[in-house]
């Protein structure tokens, strides 16, 4: 099933590659050719205004000081006034040009004048309209026949009761053509483009899928209950950063498969121990004596108290790996040391006090913290006399190097441990030799480790049998984690 539905997950991933660029290429020519047609519209719209303003422009200039050829006086009609305009005034080849006096259209431009305004009833009726308002205006009208950009300037001489109007139109459709042209030719190119950016694309990402499918191929080979299979790194390129990434996430997987493999065994040697107790002393358990029955209960009642003890050390352990385990918050640490002694006096009859105490804010998660100095001072009272000295403190170390690490300490005159047991005792249910196994789950000093960790530190221990033991937890402080 798997080998026939590979290569439909190739072709997936080449055609959806394949599509990401052509659609990255087709918006990007869309857009520079919807920007160049905007500015080319914009400049002939500029371009158009322009001339008609300085058409208009000229008409004034002739209005004010010209005069009539005839009388050699100003001009006392519109008509006349109009008719010389018509013959100063030379149209482009896309320019219509008509004069109108009162209701109807006086002049007209020369034949050899390709844009007949006066042949569009439409325009004229626009411009009719306009005249009766007696103020220039300069407007985009669209008619059957053609759009135009026209401008129409209202005449009215004091000695002349007709008002008429001089009307110059550009065919804004003819001019625009050029413009549409130079559109269409992109899009053809544009088009050619995308066609050969298709094929281009389409051998390249076949080359540069090939590695995925040696990685596919290679990873194929390794099942889920053996992860001991590497793939083999070649290159010294994004691939080849994948391929060790893989690699590193089949460490991580290998690990947690032999955690998990290794906390089920314990699991089930620790829970095996005190079902067999209590099912042993049930077995044996004589209902007629009272006595019995009561003994039998207190030793189930402490069996399943441990049962209870050893699953919430588990799920505190199962949490640590979790986004949410610690809520990091400014902390006074010197008032959490106080905090921290006051409830540790409640575990035990001993000279409890504080070797060194640090005044300073520092974010970090009190109550993990707090859980993790009372798991230590648990255990210096389970090893130690009553009456000893167990003392505390936090203090602020700077190395040579510019690191800060804020180390908290719990010390003992207990019994000490021995020096092979010093990294077992870290580990998930492990003992030391001087330790009874009633005493606990075995997973205490594994959560402290845990809460070290999570904070980015570590926890570490001195000691010496018949000596006592110190055990330190070092959490390394970033920018930004001492306050003050």
């Amino acid at each position: 099933m798997t080998m026939t539905k590979a290569p439909e997950r190739r072709w997936s991933i080449r055609a959806r590659v394949l599509t990401g660029m052509l659609l990255l290429v087709g918006l990007a020519l869309v857009a520079a050719g919807a920007a160049s047609f905007a500015v080319q519209r914009h400049e002939l719209n500029e371009r158009l205004d322009e001339s008609l303003s300085r058409s208009v422009k000229e008409f004034g200039v002739l209005t004010e000081t010209g005069v009539d050829p005839r009388t050699m006086k100003r001009f006392e009609h519109a008509e006349d006034l109009l008719y010389i305009a018509m013959q100063r005034t030379l149209p482009s080849p896309k320019q219509g040009i008509v004069s109108l006096v009162g209701k109807e259209v006086r002049w007209t431009a020369p034949d050899i004048v390709g844009t007949r305004l006066e042949d569009d009833p439409e325009f004229i009726d626009w411009a009719f309209q306009v005249q009766d308002s007696n103020h220039i205006r300069l407007g985009t009208i669209k008619t059957d026949i053609a759009t135009y950009r026209a401008v129409v300037v209202p005449v009215s001489l004091p000695a002349d009761h007709e008002r008429g109007s001089f009307v110059l139109a550009y065919d804004y459709s003819a001019e625009a053509v050029a413009n549409d042209r130079n559109f269409l030719i992109y899009s053809a190119v544009g088009a050619s483009v995308m066609a050969l950016s298709a094929l281009a694309a389409w051998l390249v990402v076949g080359r540069m899928l090939e590695p995925i499918r040696r990685l596919q191929t290679t990873a194929q080979q390794i099942s889920e209950t053996d992860v001991s299979q590497r793939i083999e790194v070649s290159g010294n390129d994004e691939f080849a950063d994948l391929t060790v990434t893989v690699n590193e996430m089949l460490d991580r997987l290998e690990g947690a498969l032999k955690a998990q493999r290794q906390l089920l065994d314990d699991v089930g040697h620790e829970l095996r121990t005190p079902v067999t107790i209590i099912n042993g002393h049930l077995e044996l358990m004589d209902p007629d004596d009272p006595q019995d029955v009561k003994q039998s209960r207190d030793i189930a009642m402490d069996e399943l108290g441990r049962m209870s003890l050893l699953i919430n050390d588990l799920v505190t352990l199962a949490k640590s790996n979790r986004t949410d385990f610690l809520q990091i918050e400014p902390v006074q640490v010197g008032k959490l040391l106080d905090d921290i002694l006051d409830k540790a006096r409640g575990l035990g009859q001993r000279q409890w006090r504080i070797d060194y105490r640090t005044e300073a804010t520092v974010r970090l998660d009190p109550i993990r913290l707090t859980q993790a100095m009372l798991q230590l001072c648990a255990n210096a009272v389970k090893f130690s006399e009553d009456d000893s000295r167990i003392a505390l403190g936090n203090e602020i170390l700077r190395n040579g190097h510019g690191e800060t690490t804020l180390r908290w300490w719990v010390s003992d005159a207990g019994i000490g441990i021995q020096t092979e047991d010093l990294e077992r005792i870290f580990e998930r249910f492990g003992r030391g030799q001087n330790s009874a196994r009633s005493s606990g789950s075995g997973l205490g000093l594994n959560i402290v480790q845990a809460i070290a960790e999570t904070h980015g530190g570590r926890v570490w221990v001195n000691s010496e049998p018949d000596k006592g033991s110190t055990f330190y937890i070092d959490l390394p402080l970033s920018t930004g984690s001492k306050e003050a």
